[in-house]
């Protein structure tokens, strides 16, 4: 009993700081990638059931982006590039050239560092100092945000709302940032997730990565491409996708995000596919094998 009053008093002084603890961090909870399927589709990019959004952070970098996008080109693509602001500083010319070359520009926050402290302020600045960087640089206005790591605290999603960003996150990834990533593997693991609806997350860069691992990407991209079109979807940035039913933003091609899938673009996707949340994964090669 001697020490009840003591440790009463401790835990009311540390209650207050737990709650912003909580407060900071639990929307953080969306990264669970069945939370938010179920919960917050748009939040996941869940979108037309035709069409598949590809999606790249991290960039831009004179070293890899540039040969995803003559990649992308070859494949008839369009895609959309989450652009950190201070990379986006850096180089430029070759944000620009995302946005000539018909690509959608989106934001992936200033730096890629994780929140775990409570900074609204910060957050706010940065993210704001990165979308008005994007906008002199490109010309265009960015629209989607898409947090590093995917942890969406609150502080960010206050952030993301007084800087007119929508955030966005995603339903299948490659895991192309790792060391030991191989075209096959990211290939394999982006199918083992991918429905029609579906919003894709890979990578144009090592920046924050194993060195290298855009290699991988890279070699894997256009076999993701075919298993998309094999599958009778679309592929195209997140302005096309109908997710919440935002449209293409100025810059970024309207319709030439779908040209290069004109061929499969109007075709029957199967019935197991008809809803994203119920359709059918994809099938292609286990890692190592053609």
């Amino acid at each position: 009993m001697r020490h009840a009053f003591p440790t009463g008093r401790a835990a009311y002084a540390v209650a207050p700081v737990l709650g912003v603890a909580l407060a900071h961090i639990g929307p953080a909870a969306t990264w669970l990638p069945e939370l938010r399927r179920r919960r917050f589709p748009a939040l996941a990019g869940l979108g037309s059931p035709r069409h598949v959004a590809l999606t790249f952070d991290d960039g831009p970098d004179p070293a890899s982006t540039p040969q995803f996008l003559d990649v992308l080109d070859r494949l008839g693509v369009r895609a959309t590039f989450l652009v950190l602001g201070e990379n986006a500083a850096r180089h430029p010319v070759l944000a620009r050239e995302l946005v000539r070359r018909g690509h959608e520009i989106a934001v992936h926050g200033w730096s890629h560092d994780r929140p775990w402290w409570p900074s609204p302020v910060r957050d706010a600045r940065e993210l704001t100092r990165a979308v008005r960087l994007v906008g002199e640089v490109t010309g265009t206005v960015p629209h989607w945000y898409r947090p590093p790591y995917g942890i969406l605290t609150s502080g960010r999603w206050a952030a993301a709302r007084g800087a007119g960003l929508r955030p966005v996150l995603w339903t299948a990834w490659g895991k192309d940032w790792r060391h030991d990533a191989t075209p096959a593997s990211v290939r394999a693991t982006v199918a083992a997730d991918l429905r029609g609806g579906g919003t894709v997350l890979l990578h144009d860069t090592d920046h924050a990565s194993a060195p290298g691992s855009w290699r991988a990407t890279l070699g894997a991209l256009p076999d993701i491409v075919r298993d998309c079109r094999e599958a009778g979807l679309a592929v195209g940035p997140l302005g096309e996708h109908g997710t919440g039913g935002a449209a293409a933003t100025s810059g970024t091609a309207g319709a030439a995000g779908t040209a290069g899938a004109a061929g499969t673009a109007g075709s029957a996707v199967t019935e197991g596919s008809a809803g994203a949340a119920g359709s059918t994964p994809f099938r292609s090669p286990a890692p190592g094998k053609p």
